[in-house]
């Protein structure tokens, strides 16, 4: 089976230019001894709106490999992928997110839920979970009603990984469900139920991304209970590796995080849980690279902070139609947002202090950075102009690219975890 690495990060790349500049990233993180695999994401609906197609993310993960020499495992990530668009990635992708958040809710046939609650009696009742202080508590009506929410669900993700299966060859794929895309988080239990399921699917499941306490917003920090959420997913972690010895899922099965990127407050407690359990992480980026390609522009200064200050207030101008597809995962105050006049007027500095991640600035503004952040579809639309000027600018914008990534993302998360883990800390329940 074609395995994913313990430590991996979903570098999405809009307009396929910053392949190595995120690629130096993880160079940069081997060098201090620590793998952490890049695997190039991009969606159906991103390539719609960039009017991009699946090939483009794997030449330009191939051609980036080649120039830098990376003779480690990469990845191209069929992302949030559905039965009706996976074909189109098959040819060019390894590793297939498969969606099925919008199936959650919808009633499975009553018959397999029965069937699901027989084959099944040891998920009710208490449930010892080694790394949870207190058992799991599960009725057999929380089983039921976590089978009539989740089974449909993980029946079409069973449906899209042996439509894969058959295209790609058993073993040749790496495969994550998501389940984040959705309003109310999973608990535990939750999760248990899923995991079971997946199982009985047949799934040979190498990460899974469900949905946390807290919002996760595109390109801003964690908004939520931090203490809330590490203790929800040091639980995740323990279910996870109970259920790989309960049901026989992959040994490397791991969490992923999606909307990861910027979560600067929760990457502290992640690293402590990762340590803790030994595990690996999936972390799941995409608009932090557009991002640092806009700032890069605009420290060039010149034509790219014009170019720059024109995709803002063109996004602005269009505020509604950008934000209406992300408007589970963006929380903009307008009132926050300067003015297309205020922003004419900026210098570099200004509009870089504005939309950099430094939450330690006074400058910086989340709304305006959430915004630029649905607004690639501006810059898309500006074609050859835009492509041009990444070129002219390639050597700000890739310093800005390989920057973000190992100092805010890899090196926070991922150096320095000490593989072999203190008994005494592993043994600490929650």
């Amino acid at each position: 089976m074609l395995t994913l690495g313990k430590y991996s990060i979903g570098v999405g790349d809009r307009f396929a230019r910053q392949a190595r500049a995120q690629l130096r990233a993880c160079l940069m993180a081997a060098e201090q001894g620590v793998e952490v695999v890049p695997v190039w994401n991009k969606s159906n609906r991103e390539h719609l709106t960039i009017g991009s197609e699946p090939s483009s993310v794997r030449a330009a993960a191939d051609q980036a490999v080649r120039e830098l020499k990376w003779d480690k495992p990469y990845h191209v990530d069929a992302d949030h992928i559905r039965h009706e668009t996976v074909d189109r990635f098959v040819p060019h992708s390894d590793f297939f997110t498969i969606d099925v958040a919008d199936f959650i809710g919808r009633p499975a046939d009553a018959g397999a839920v029965k069937e699901f609650l027989k084959r099944h009696v040891e998920l009710a009742g208490k449930i010892t979970v080694p790394g949870i202080e207190q058992p799991l508590e599960i009725s057999h009506a929380d089983v039921e009603r976590g089978a009539n929410k989740f089974l449909f669900a993980v029946q079409e993700a069973g449906r899209i990984y042996r439509h894969i299966e058959e295209r790609k060859g058993k073993g040749n794929s790496i495969t994550e469900v998501s389940m984040d895309e959705t309003d109310c988080p999973q608990t535990p239990p939750d999760l248990l139920v899923i995991l079971a399921a997946i199982a009985d699917q047949g799934i040979r499941l190498q990460t899974i991304a469900p949905k946390f306490t807290g919002r996760f917003n595109k390109g801003v920090d964690y908004v939520g209970d931090a203490t809330h959420f590490e203790n929800e997913f040091n639980a995740d972690l323990a279910v996870i590796a109970f259920a790989i010895k309960e049901y026989g899922l992959p040994a490397n099965l791991k969490v992923s995080v999606h909307s990861g990127s910027d979560k600067f407050s929760i990457y502290a407690p992640i690293r402590k849980a990762l340590a803790r359990f030994d595990a690996g992480l999936h972390l799941k980026t995409a608009g932090t690279t557009w991002l640092e390609e806009v700032i890069g522009l605009a420290e060039a200064g010149g034509d790219g902070l014009a170019l720059a200050k024109e995709i803002y207030a063109e996004a602005l101008a269009h505020l509604d139609e950008l934000c209406a597809p992300y408007a589970a995962v963006i929380d903009i105050r307008v009132e926050k947002l300067p003015s297309r006049q205020i922003v004419l007027r900026w210098n570099r500095e200004q509009f870089v202090n504005a939309l950099r991640h430094d939450p330690g600035c006074p400058a910086f503004n989340p709304h305006l950075r959430q915004l630029l952040h649905v607004g690639y579809k501006v810059a898309a639309g500006m074609g050859g102009r835009y492509l041009q000027l990444l070129e002219r600018c390639a050597p700000t914008i890739a310093k800005n690219v390989t920057e973000n990534l190992y100092a805010r993302h890899l090196k926070p998360l991922f150096l320095g975890i000490n593989p072999r883990v203190d008994a005494g800390l592993r043994s600490q329940t929650i």
